[in-house]
């Protein structure tokens, strides 16, 4: 089963970095946040990738073109222009890299590449988010319901602590960042049936999140997973500082793999 991946916005509220590269390809630790996503992924044998590209997508293209050469130790010979690898650490990936607009919106994208992927369920992700999610469970769920999407439901943390306070003014409770207001959003990690495409209708200008994914659900066609786990998305530059501690720390729950 493919998994497609959104990497084409301009991330504009990371301006900090994504001056320089696509958000997708911002570094946690060492790696691209793009790599992290996709090791979850792999984790759970899911090891072939549909990027799609828009601002600055040739960082992408030369990241897996070059992979090997990141990834392993080498020895170049100048002379004889010959380069010889060592100690090959790449990934069992498979990796289509599509050119999908510029200024396109999430839908768009998705519709861009509908020639690869009519005929068959595929994975659907941010290139901004990752979790600590059960993949493996995800698809059981999706499977289970016979609908054309399931979409993983999350409860983000919240950005500051909360207190209880009783009419006295006296504290009764402390919670650090506890799980927002109780709603659950739209955590990405998508499973979708080739009949999605049907919804994609307005060209570069379809929104996924808008008209396709309320029409869909208004057709009973839209499942929600929940998952009580991690996740957490990179927003903005606090966002990447943390996930970034995290990693540097061990802390990393997304990190389900050896």
């Amino acid at each position: 089963m493919k998994t497609v991946i959104l990497a084409g916005g301009y991330g504009t509220r990371l301006s900090e970095e994504t001056e320089i590269r696509p958000k997708p390809m911002v570094m946690i630790g060492e790696k691209p946040m793009l790599w992290h996503i996709m090791k979850i992924y792999s984790r759970f044998g899911f090891n072939e990738f549909v990027i799609l590209l828009g601002y600055k997508g040739y960082y992408i293209k030369e990241y897996f073109a070059n992979y090997l050469l990141h990834e392993s130790d080498l020895t170049i010979d100048i002379l004889k222009n010959h380069v010889t690898i060592h100690d090959n650490q790449a990934e069992p990936w498979n990796v289509t890299l599509l050119d999908t607009g510029m200024d396109t919106m999430t839908g768009g994208r998705l519709k861009r590449a509908e020639k690869y992927l009519r005929d068959e369920r595929f994975m659907l992700t941010y290139g901004d988010g990752v979790a600590d999610i059960d993949l493996d469970r995800l698809l059981e769920f999706h499977k289970s319901h016979g609908k054309l999407v399931t979409m993983t439901a999350v409860q983000p943390e919240g950005r500051f602590g909360a207190v209880v306070i009783n009419d006295r003014g006296s504290v009764s409770e402390f919670r650090e960042k506890p799980a927002g207001d109780g709603a659950w959003i739209n955590g990405g990690f998508f499973i979708c049936e080739p009949g999605i495409f049907r919804y994609l209708r307005d060209g570069d200008a379809t929104i996924l999140e808008r008209a396709p994914l309320e029409k869909l659900a208004t057709d009973g066609q839209l499942m929600a997973y929940r998952h009580e786990g991690f996740w957490k998305s990179m927003d903005t530059l606090r966002d990447k500082l943390a996930l970034d501690t995290l990693w540097k720390n061990n802390l990393a729950k997304w990190k389900t793999w050896k």
